[in-house]
């Protein structure tokens, strides 16, 4: 089976840090489980000027390094990769955290999956010719069987896919969101997404 994966928000607990890092530089005080949108910028009611702040902030290598691990990740991606299933973290970070973002899946255990950057959401101007980056027309060629994504912005990404299992890693962001298809389901952890793929 091939198995597509977030990275912020399924493999690491990227929201808790940029509420933090919110509060810290623009003293707001969204706490996680109040973060009912997907696009920060509006969460935490910032103008452009410190919305480019806050990004850069939280994509700083040292911070991005930082980011704690969601519970049971690198443990269950670790035993499907031993059971021969492929996991592929495919993210919408800006490219230039390659190294940072390879680094905390090193460190985490996840040496074994494979990385890719997707412009998910229109952010980056640089997605070109790289070896770690897919053109969406590339990303459209790839299939899977599964798929581990927090973000309803991303789900349109998978129209191409009617067969694929959309597991939502349950966020407050998406709690509120109609899923598109009945291969959508609510994933409240990772033991649970274990047990729907083994």
């Amino acid at each position: 089976m091939k198995i597509y994966v977030d990275f912020d928000d399924c493999l690491c607990e990227t929201a808790k840090a940029f509420s933090d890092i919110a509060g810290r530089l623009f003293g707001k005080d969204v706490p996680y489980e109040k973060m009912k949108y997907f696009n920060l910028q509006k969460t935490f009611d910032l103008n452009d000027s410190e919305y480019e702040q806050l990004m850069a902030e939280g994509h700083c290598s040292d911070v991005l390094l930082a980011y704690e691990e969601t519970p049971g990740a690198s443990r269950v991606l670790n035993e499907l990769i031993d059971l021969g299933h492929e996991v592929y973290i495919i993210t919408g970070r800006p490219l230039i955290t390659y190294e940072s973002s390879r680094k905390w899946l090193d460190d985490h255990g996840l040496s074994r999956v494979k990385l890719f950057f997707l412009n998910k959401y229109g952010r980056d101007f640089f997605y070109k010719n790289g070896e770690f980056n897919l053109e969406l027309e590339d990303f459209y060629k790839m299939k899977f069987d599964y798929a581990v994504e927090d973000s309803p912005m991303a789900f349109k990404y998978f129209d191409h896919l009617p067969e694929l299992k959309v597991m939502v890693f349950d966020r407050p962001w998406n709690r509120d969101c109609e899923f598109p298809g009945d291969n959508y389901f609510r994933s409240p952890d990772w033991k649970w997404i274990r047990e729907q793929i083994i």
